[in-house]
């Protein structure tokens, strides 16, 4: 499945994505590494062309299952795409809960651009209409600034906090909860379309 809105692009990673998978990762070390789960190992080690492969087989794996709705988030400049950051649905429960996690990330050369935005509001979209599923929950260190941004300007519902939650870093972290539902967006046409309004609202104003 390709998504796609203005030059932010959602499709699957390829095994010929690990150069840049790779290059885009180290040479953010320092965006990236303090919000990620504590490395066992060098960065330079865990984000090599050989680490993608076993990452790539790992989120195809967990998408054949159902388990996972795995996306490269992909920018085109001047007709040409280049790999700009990761989407992935995790941890997709059916049944009663129809509920995902929404995880995500970013290279620090596009960010603020509006690209994590759409690209989520394009997989959120996807996921309630294609995807069968309700719930989509985001779960943010505190201290996250840019990555709350993300999820508070698509109109996503602060629900919990966390107390040492995930293991990030070099510790325990508390998270703050995020959670939208397909009844919140559906009178409005999608997030996409939220996200659209809010746009044009902001330029206008």
């Amino acid at each position: 499945m390709v998504l796609a809105d203005g030059p932010v692009v959602l499709r699957p990673y390829r095994r010929s994505d690990a150069r840049a998978w790779s290059h885009v990762r180290r040479i953010n070390e320092s965006w990236l590494a303090k919000w990620e789960p504590t490395p066992y190992g060098s960065w330079h080690e865990l984000n090599s062309p050989a680490t993608f492969r076993a990452v790539y087989a790992d989120l195809r794996r967990s998408a054949r299952r159902g388990t996972a709705m795995p996306f490269a988030v992909c920018v085109v400049d001047d007709g040409r795409e280049r790999l700009a950051g990761q989407l992935t649905l995790g941890n997709i429960v059916r049944r009663a809960f129809c509920s995902a996690y929404a995880g995500y990330w970013v290279d620090s050369r596009v960010a603020g651009r509006g690209v994590m935005p759409t690209a989520l509001a394009l997989a959120v979209d996807h996921a309630f209409r294609s995807g069968g599923l309700h719930r989509i929950e985001v779960n943010i260190r505190p201290e996250n600034t840019p990555s709350r941004r993300v999820v508070e300007k698509l109109g996503f519902r602060e629900e919990a906090y966390h107390p040492r939650y995930l293991h990030i870093d070099g510790a325990w972290r508390d998270h703050v909860g995020y959670a939208l539902t397909s009844e919140d967006v559906a009178g409005e046409g999608g997030l996409l379309a939220r996200w659209h309004r809010l746009q044009a609202a902001a330029s206008s104003s």
